[in-house]
């Protein structure tokens, strides 16, 4: 297995990103300093809220949002072939935490613990929809259709106007009121939760913690604290199957190609499921479990192939798995976030990691290695969503650029630009990983066993 960490410390990033803290190359994982997160998502004292992986990772609500976010700076000297990776600016609105994003053609939608979603275009506020349940946890945008995962464990469909794209009209919501009357007439729709309570199979009865669509079939996935995924139809919101997958709550879903699904859950097991189809009837079969840890599963990503698997968790540790023909084989780790992981994006041969600590890593892959390609620092508190789309105006056939979002508990959304080429610091990483001498860079570790 390799372990690869990120450099905060070395010289050599330190010039190249100028707000690099100093901090240790590997991750913190002692429990004096990162509350470890065992499992307490059904305490029956608990609030919904308390079970939040971000709850227990320490952060600060002090810092103004409107505090300058720093820059790249690139000395006189520095090799003009490496990437200006940088802050393209913030978005800010005094009303609440951040803790959903969603963008595609330039529309960006954020959710938060307000009661307003809002879109925005060209960095500017282009409208905005109000939901009566407060916490947005997660959006996912289907066509004209958004679906908006909420704190009272229900997801919420809105329509976009065709005629005025600005307009958003609430459409319903998963499942809707009729399904609900439906199916309440059998007791045999019914399912025994916490403390001999009884529901309905197709209601989730705690927080919507992720959203997944597959667009090839028109499925959306939603990931629960109440330890299950249900699988809906989109153009009839019918749902079709519901899961029971984990042991805690299910802090991730994600649906990839060929029927294969993921999740990860508080549990500390990230879990492969397989759809099969026999006419109407969906089923999700248990394929198996990638990974079984103390520490709680908090991000999944998958890149657009399905070839490659990364999870993050409350230790601020990636893991990653490589398809093998039909296996998945665990590549190994990257440490670099001292406190725990939060959410994940890939895009291209790039990773985004973001984290308690306040910072979002970006990694490139190359065949089984993955170097630290930068470090965007400037939120003020943890990040908490990513979402990542192609910069088309700017990328060219060599170089392909990314827009990434980020949103914050500081309240703030960044905007980011992001390039793929590093070829400097690729050239390094390779020495160090293929055993030669050089000590300028030996915060990169490269243990095999």
């Amino acid at each position: 297995m390799l372990v690869e960490t990120c450099p905060y410390n070395n010289s050599f990033l330190n010039n190249m990103v100028h707000s690099v803290p100093n901090m240790s190359s590997t991750a913190v994982t002692d429990d004096d300093d990162f509350d470890v997160r065992h499992s307490s998502f059904y305490d029956p004292n608990r609030l919904s809220e308390d079970g939040s992986p971000t709850m227990l990772s320490p952060w600060n609500q002090s810092c103004s949002p409107y505090t300058k976010s720093p820059w790249y700076n690139f000395d006189d000297d520095f090799p003009k072939n490496l990437p200006q990776n940088g802050l393209i600016g913030s978005l800010v609105r005094e009303e609440g935490h951040i803790y959903s994003l969603a963008a595609k053609n330039d529309i960006l939608y954020t959710g938060s613990d307000s009661k307003n979603i809002r879109v925005w275009k060209d960095m500017k506020e282009f409208s905005a929809f109000k939901s009566n349940s407060g916490l947005v946890k997660a959006i996912i945008i289907a066509g004209e259709k958004i679906f908006t995962g909420h704190q009272d464990g229900k997801v919420r469909v809105w329509k976009v106007q065709s005629k005025n794209p600005n307009n958003h009209k609430r459409a319903g919501s998963l499942p809707k009121l009729i399904d609900i009357f439906k199916a309440s007439i059998k007791p045999s729709n019914y399912v025994e939760v916490k403390r001999n309570r009884t529901t309905l199979w197709i209601k989730h009865c705690d927080a919507i913690s992720c959203l997944s669509m597959d667009h090839s079939q028109g499925l959306l996935y939603s990931a629960s604290w109440d330890r299950t995924f249900k699988v809906w139809k989109v153009d009839n919101s019918k749902c079709l199957e519901s899961v029971k997958a984990h042991d805690d709550a299910v802090n991730s879903v994600v649906a990839s190609i060929d029927g294969i699904v993921y999740t990860g859950s508080a549990d500390g097991t990230v879990k492969v499921w397989k759809r099969e189809s026999n006419g109407k009837t969906v089923n999700h079969v248990f394929v198996q479990t990638l990974l079984n840890q103390e520490f709680a599963v908090t991000a999944l990503a998958v890149n657009k192939p399905g070839s490659v698997v990364y999870c993050g968790s409350s230790d601020g540790v990636l893991n990653f798995w490589e398809r093998e023909k039909k296996n998945l084989i665990h590549g190994g780790v990257l440490k670099g976030h001292k406190l725990a992981v939060l959410c994940l994006a890939v895009a291209g041969n790039l990773v985004f990691s973001g984290s308690a600590d306040k910072n979002i890593i970006v990694w490139k892959r190359d065949g089984p290695v993955h170097m630290c390609l930068s470090i965007l620092t400037g939120h003020n508190g943890p990040v908490k969503c990513l979402a990542v789309e192609e910069d088309k105006s700017s990328s060219t056939g060599s170089e392909k650029k990314w827009v990434v979002y980020s949103g914050s508990l500081d309240k703030s959304v960044k905007i980011w630009s992001v390039s793929e080429m590093a070829h400097n610091l690729h050239q390094m990483t390779t020495m160090q990983q293929s055993g030669q001498e050089d000590n300028s860079w030996d915060s990169i570790p490269s243990v095999k066993y």
